[in-house]
């Protein structure tokens, strides 16, 4: 039997596609084209002449620096997670005491606490710790808050694993460690590339933290760089949009290694 053509489908994803297309049209083109024939051109025209001065300005005023600086901070927050979450995350699934289910609640309420509800009592803390305007003041708090929704994530992967594999390790004589670094940890790759992707979006993207708690431009990140093509003469848009560009490359690139991982964390166990 012939299928009839959906129409009304595909003019609702023709209209999906030049709402999410064009956006990132203006976004490219801008960052290719010079300020003045951006400002006589306007943002959806062709651009004149292509030019990479765009990017090399960004470096040039410092956004290297940043760039920097937030990878810094991106690598040893997910270090702070896969060290932490996985063993947590184990514990959790494998034991039968109350007092672990009780604590793993208690954790679990970090999920309902914004980060602007304790933002004054974090910088008090961070101050007083010898840790204000310094990379690890924002290292702490932001692996912090990626500590409960990544140890929620990471025990449901844990969850899919049959009983019936813990058994035969148990009766080949499999210590809980061996079993977490042979059984759990290869089962569980799509819930670690997830807690991965998680936990280095919130550090990338994160504004809040580094705009309280660090003040110089040595510790400044990617978010607080970007003010900078902001001046009192107005905005370059180009420069802005091509350092935007720049700082979405991370995380384009991270999503592209662990995507596999990820569709078969979506999938099941094993990808079944």
């Amino acid at each position: 039997m012939r299928r009839r053509p959906n129409y009304l489908a595909g003019a609702g994803s023709l209209v999906w596609l030049v709402l999410v297309g064009l956006p990132l049209y203006v976004m490219l083109a801008a960052t290719l084209r010079t300020r003045q024939d951006y400002a006589e051109n306007g943002p959806v025209s062709l651009p004149d002449s292509f030019t990479l001065d765009n990017f090399t300005g960004a470096f040039d005023s410092g956004f290297g620096q940043y760039f920097f600086n937030t990878l810094v901070v991106t690598a040893c927050v997910i270090g702070i997670v896969l060290l932490l979450v996985p063993p947590l995350a184990y514990a959790i699934v494998r034991s039968r005491g109350r007092a672990t289910s009780a604590i793993f609640r208690l954790f679990l309420l970090g999920l309902a606490i914004p980060a602007q509800a304790v933002i004054v009592p974090m910088f008090y803390l961070i101050s007083e710790a010898g840790l204000y305007d310094n990379l690890l003041g924002v290292i702490l708090p932001t692996a912090a808050f990626c500590l409960p929704m990544s140890a929620l994530i990471l025990s449901g992967s844990m969850r899919d694993i049959s009983p019936e594999l813990y058994e035969a390790m148990a009766m080949d004589g499999a210590s809980p460690r061996r079993m977490f670094f042979q059984l759990v940890m290869p089962l569980s790759r799509g819930g670690l590339s997830t807690i991965v992707v998680f936990s280095a979006l919130q550090a990338w993207n994160g504004f809040l933290f580094p705009l309280v708690l660090t003040q110089s431009d040595s510790t400044k990140v990617v978010t607080l760089g970007l003010y900078n093509f902001q001046t009192a003469h107005g905005i370059d848009i180009p420069g802005l949009l091509g350092a935007v560009v720049l700082s979405m490359v991370p995380i384009l690139l991270v999503y592209l290694f662990a995507r596999r991982a990820l569709v078969q964390g979506l999938m099941g166990v094993g990808g079944k």
